[in-house]
């Protein structure tokens, strides 16, 4: 008798935590409970509806990158003069050595960059202000005609001179 009465009140004292749980006013137990499981099933819903929007997103990001993946950047080449610094912006598609290709097209022109934003996410795309080593005139197309040669260069040339200078 005294362990039916000690589960009564054990019972009795969490029935009291629903209520608040629940947000409901009643006073019966069973419509405690009631309340309780629906708000439990909501939750549940709201769960799965969430779950849904998740992978709904997720399907849609993948579906993006995909395309991103067969989009083909066209080969653009701005070179702007400012004063004495030329201002070059550069984008195109990517691949190997770009880079590495344009600065080389910088140092074979006699031009130092000063500043230099490239980013290679998803295409290649570079911003860089270069100023010429001597004061000798450099002209807006031969940088331009430059580095569209340095785009079109298929990379590995250097690596093979890397290569050979390593063996020395």
């Amino acid at each position: 008798m005294v362990t039916k009465l000690q589960r009564r009140t054990a019972s009795r004292r969490k029935l009291q935590f629903l209520p608040t749980l629940s947000n409901t006013k009643s006073v019966k137990r069973s419509s405690i409970v009631l309340n309780v499981l629906l708000q439990c099933h909501k939750l549940k819903v709201k769960l799965e509806e969430i779950h849904r929007e998740y992978q709904n997103l997720m399907t849609i990001r993948n579906q993006y990158f995909t395309l991103l993946k067969h989009i083909q950047v066209s080969k653009e080449v701005k070179v702007e003069k400012v004063g004495e610094e030329f201002v070059v912006k550069v984008s195109c598609s990517k691949g190997r050595d770009k880079l590495i290709s344009i600065l080389e097209a910088f140092e074979e022109l006699g031009l130092n960059v000063v500043r230099a934003r490239v980013n290679c996410s998803h295409f290649f795309a570079m911003e860089a202000i270069a100023v010429a080593q001597d004061q000798k005139t450099t002209d807006i197309n031969d940088v331009t005609q430059a580095i569209l040669m340095a785009i079109e260069k298929q990379g590995g040339e250097h690596i093979k001179d890397f290569r050979q200078v390593s063996k020395c």
